[in-house]
């Protein structure tokens, strides 16, 4: 299991692309709202919003950049993982980044093949799709999310019939949200809070600046900024789990290294490898 949480990053963490028919489909709605209008988040005592998305920003990233970690359960080696920003893609009508997470690895007796992907609209940084696909163990597990922005809805396209809930306006995913926040300027000692993920329940996102730091892994050595990121789910981002993510601090913000403490140990990624897009 110590696996399956590394794989739920987000890394940070995209294939097969299953586009919508063009006519309304029949959907399972489940409190579908009437529009995408929502009331303005209240923040928490001394957070400060996550910046907002600007169409004329700079990414730090381009099409064809990757990078490669070791995966460490404690001090035992257990398998590698790796982001890649795939090609830019065609959504329903939407030029989209196509971003990759894939985990593979394992001990003896539990193996670990997942891939995470993400689809984001290049204009405004809304998360369009979503797909995990995980291998663990003896069970496969997949799931197909299309996220309406303009709705404020996503679709479990692989429940039957596909199942549509309220989302977000704005919205990320687990993968997108690590590379929209190496578009962010972050200052050491702010909290940052965001309810763009796309799943309102699991809302707000926090972000903690703690530290500048320079660290040393395969990859080299590294300046860094270092930050806590806290989701409300029972993952490695969760309020117990400590996380703390190295991000270069330079203009490409790499994800460097990332640590966080579980109920049954340490899981550690360390960069080994980087290559920037064209």
């Amino acid at each position: 299991m110590a696996a399956r949480h590394t794989a739920l990053l987000a890394l940070t963490l995209t294939l097969a692309p299953l586009t919508l028919p063009a006519q309304t489909p029949a959907y399972a709605r489940t409190d579908v709202p009437a529009s995408t209008s929502e009331p303005a988040a209240t923040l928490s005592p001394g957070s400060v919003p996550l910046p907002d998305w600007t169409t004329d920003a700079s990414v730090p990233f381009s099409v064809g950049e990757a990078a490669v970690y070791e995966v460490r359960f404690g001090a035992v080696r257990v398998g590698s993982a790796s982001t890649e920003v795939k090609g830019v893609e065609d959504i329903r009508g939407i030029p989209a980044w196509h971003t990759v997470f894939t985990l593979k690895g394992g001990t003896f007796f539990y193996h670990v093949n997942d891939v995470f992907e993400s689809w984001i609209d290049r204009a405004t940084f809304n998360s369009l799709r979503f797909y995990q696909t995980q291998e663990e163990g003896h069970g496969d597990r997949q799931k197909r999310y299309e996220i309406y922005p303009d709705k404020g809805t996503y679709v479990e396209m692989d429940k039957h019939p596909p199942r549509e809930h309220p989302g977000v306006r704005n919205p990320l995913d687990d993968g997108s949200f690590l590379f929209f926040l190496r578009t962010v300027p972050l200052e050491v000692g702010k909290v940052y809070e965001s309810s763009r993920y796309f799943r309102p329940e699991r809302n707000p996102i926090r972000i903690r600046v703690l530290r500048k730091e320079t660290i040393e892994v395969p990859a080299g050595k590294f300046n860094c900024i270092v930050v806590q990121p806290v989701i409300k789910t029972a993952g490695i981002f969760s309020e117990n789990g400590q996380a703390e993510v190295w991000i270069s601090d330079d203009p490409r913000h790499i994800v460097v290294q990332l640590k966080s403490k579980l109920s049954f140990g340490s899981i550690n990624l360390y960069l080994k490898s980087y290559r920037a897009g064209s």
